[in-house]
């Protein structure tokens, strides 16, 4: 490997990390925000030297106040932001949540307001359509036992 010189620019992404949360009607549980509009996944921007599973464990015990297992990767998406810049986006599988997890969720009231579990179907009109494309993937790759990797919420061998 050799060495970058000084003057090239490399990509510097701003990384993130979510995970998926299924109920037993297979129904994916979505957070609402309090600082922007619309639904998310739980999840969020990794601390330095945090890895994206560390990442992803720490946004949901911050946001729902719970510690279930972060699961296996189910999308990786190169995702650019004309004003955000590069943006590097994680979705880990969480599972069917037990019962007393389920129970025992309590959002913090800061940065999350409410949550609730919605089917896949109706994804396109809660998520922007960028998420929207990376959820249907990880929850395609979930069923089917794959990871895939995505740029722009796409698939990078679609034409």
């Amino acid at each position: 490997m050799s060495e970058t010189p000084e003057a090239e620019s490399v990509a510097q992404p701003r990384t993130a990390a979510g995970v998926l949360f299924f109920d037993v009607d297979d129904r994916v549980l979505l957070v609402k925000p309090t600082y922007k509009p619309g639904w998310e996944i739980p999840g969020g921007y990794l601390h330095p030297g945090e890895t994206p599973t560390e990442g992803a464990a720490r946004e949901v015990k911050e946001e729902l106040d719970i510690t279930p297992p972060v699961g296996r990767l189910l999308v990786a998406d190169w995702a650019p932001h004309a004003t955000e810049g590069d943006k590097l986006l994680f979705v880990f599988d969480g599972g069917v949540l037990p019962a007393e997890t389920r129970e025992q969720i309590t959002v913090d009231g800061v940065e999350i307001s409410e949550y609730a579990y919605y089917p896949a179907e109706q994804l396109d009109g809660l998520l922007i359509p960028r998420l929207a494309r990376r959820v249907h993937a990880a929850v395609e790759g979930r069923r089917g036992g794959a990871t895939t990797y995505l740029e722009h919420g796409l698939s990078h061998l679609s034409s």
